[in-house]
């Protein structure tokens, strides 16, 4: 059988978030324990909680939402690209190493996801795609580009041009995969977004599957 790897992280009570954004609160409103019939959960979290994508709408008004995102890009072969601990950001450089020549989905493995998975705690210095490596993938005519923290972008970057650039030409952005025992290699990615009707993006279950 071929081997599923998921790449989502759990969204927890009280769990990791990017400064600024709603905390994750999770609560039982119903309770067995308490006599209630059944079990149910009250749960609060922003739109780009946990492994999430971002909708074009996120930083442009008029963007595409995250329910009117084409499924067909949220599924199909990626490219996963692992970049050493040294990799502070990537940039074309970096890309340019690899032929993506025909790739319309890649994934960005780097340093972060021992973060993800492992640190309760924020870290600011995360590897980001950098500006010029995020106008090279528009080039090659990528649809979607995933990364391994909470965001693309580099922290309080101040001009947000990777966001700018992805979103503005109707790339899809995934952020906090979990691609920590991932090898690079071609999988077929699965990414699907909650439905949430308007909304700036949504916490996804993604999964990659050996080729």
């Amino acid at each position: 059988m071929k081997r599923i790897y998921d790449v989502s992280v759990p969204i927890r009570d009280g769990g990791l978030i990017y400064p600024g954004n709603p905390e994750t609160h999770i609560s039982l409103q119903q309770s067995i324990a308490l006599g209630a019939g059944a079990n149910v959960s009250n749960l609060s979290f922003g739109s780009h909680t946990g492994t999430h994508v971002d909708a074009e709408h996120h930083f442009f008004e008029n963007g595409a939402t995250v329910d009117q995102i084409p499924l067909e890009t949220m599924m199909g072969p990626a490219m996963l690209l692992e970049f050493g601990p040294d990799i502070m950001a990537v940039t074309a450089a970096d890309l340019e190493k690899h032929d993506l020549s025909g790739v319309t989905r890649v994934l960005l493995k780097t340093r972060n996801s021992g973060y993800l998975t492992q640190d309760p705690n924020f870290h600011r210095d995360f590897t980001y795609l950098a500006p010029d490596g995020a106008e090279h993938l528009v080039k090659l005519g990528v649809k979607l580009v995933g990364i391994d923290y909470l965001s693309i972008e580099q922290f309080h970057s101040g001009h947000h041009r990777t966001h700018l650039t992805l979103l503005g030409a109707g790339v899809v952005i995934v952020e906090g995969l979990n691609l920590l025992d991932v090898p690079q290699g071609v999988y077929t990615f699965y990414c699907l977004p909650i439905k949430l009707a308007g909304c700036d993006g949504a916490p996804v279950r993604a999964v990659l599957v050996d080729e």
